[in-house]
């Protein structure tokens, strides 16, 4: 069997288009390049995590068409490990493509699956639960998923039930009962009361060998758009590449693979996360409370008001009497919304990709 040190590679996604994030995150510009929090981007900072835990040598990205320039200006990653997608399929095209091309240089991989655009400050505890979950995937053959001991009953988050302990060969991991797709309030309560649910944190581990195998049996049409590939070690052109997207579905490696397979564990881990996905969970992640606003960028004044987020990119804003707000000011568009409100963002977007404002958004 392969040590976990020689076999581990780490696949970033950073594909989404972070509309809830509207102004400040466009097509043009995704969430994952904001500087948001400590000055670094949400793609330069989930670069630094992954450095933790795998070897620079084995760390690739996956990127829309768009964005692959800036991803490797971002990155440094050299061009062959920025698998460049000529159009947005969801994560169970950008799973197995990184597959199939990991699997072309390493066939005993271990494959790390992490989105571009979370906080996780705890470097330390990161990398032990990768460690662990990474180890276990290899010697049960199995998929594993962290799941966050959830602090609140989070509405805009998926969750895993959390099913029977696996046992003394893997002490801490369970097996997973079943997924569960952003609850209503009242069902997010009972989760969090119950205590077996977890939030889906997205970050996965499993070996090449094994992923390939569950997206055969559970998502063969995807998987055989791959075929091809499979036994070569040459890197599709640019003209395959889009044949094979455009006859992709577009589908979450959730919903394909994690929630039909038998061999999905998870490992809950305690140490802090967000996974940064409207204006209301950075004002959380900022401190922002009663009494007190934050300004990610630009310049706050503020007269008898608080727990607001503001974000300017030229000018001064200024609240008068008012709480709880989002004011994202940006030169083209101004959103002014209760945080509360927040992951509703991407009905105004789609509302104006509707209406061809293509220009904004």
């Amino acid at each position: 069997m392969a040590r976990l040190e020689d076999s581990l590679h780490a696949v970033i996604l950073a594909g989404g288009a972070g509309e809830r994030f509207w102004p400040a995150s466009r097509q043009a510009v995704p969430k994952p390049f904001l500087k948001v929090i400590g000055g670094k981007s949400l793609l330069a900072s989930t670069l630094l995590r992954t450095r933790r835990v795998a070897d620079a040598e084995r760390i690739w990205v996956v990127a829309g068409r768009e964005h692959a320039k800036a991803v490797r200006a971002e990155t440094g990653l050299p061009a062959r490990r920025v698998l460049v997608e000529p159009m947005r399929r969801n994560t169970a095209m950008a799973v197995a493509y990184a597959a199939a091309r990991i699997r072309s240089e390493d066939p005993d991989a271990v494959m790390l699956v992490l989105p571009a655009d979370q906080v996780i400050p705890n470097l330390r505890a990161f990398r032990a639960a990768i460690r662990k979950a990474a180890r276990a995937a290899l010697e049960a053959d199995v998929l594993v998923t962290l799941g966050v001991e959830p602090k609140r009953p989070d509405t805009d988050l998926g969750y895993i039930q959390r099913g029977l302990a696996v046992g003394p060969k893997a002490p801490g991991l369970y097996r997973v009962r079943r997924f569960v797709e952003k609850p209503n309030e009242k069902t997010a309560r009972r989760y969090l009361e119950r205590g077996d649910y977890l939030w889906n944190a997205g970050i996965f581990a499993w070996s090449v060998r094994a992923i390939l195998d569950e997206l055969e049996a559970h998502a063969p049409d995807l998987h055989r758009l791959w075929g091809p590939m499979l036994g070569s070690r040459r890197r599709p052109t640019a003209e395959q590449l889009r044949g094979i997207y455009r006859r992709a579905p577009s589908v979450s490696i959730d919903v394909a693979v994690l929630e039909r397979s038998r061999r999905v564990w998870t490992l809950p881990v305690r140490f802090h996360w967000n996974d940064v996905g409207t204006w209301a969970s950075l004002a959380e992640e900022l401190g922002v409370r009663p009494g007190r606003s934050r300004s990610v960028a630009g310049r706050l004044v503020e007269c008898d008001s608080g727990a607001n987020l503001v974000w300017s990119e030229d000018r001064t804003i200024a609240l008068l009497g008012v709480e709880g707000l989002a004011v994202i000011d940006t030169p083209d568009a101004l959103l002014v919304a209760r945080l509360e409100n927040s992951s509703d963002v991407r009905k105004v977007v789609a509302r104006l990709k509707s209406s061809g404002r293509s220009d904004i958004t």
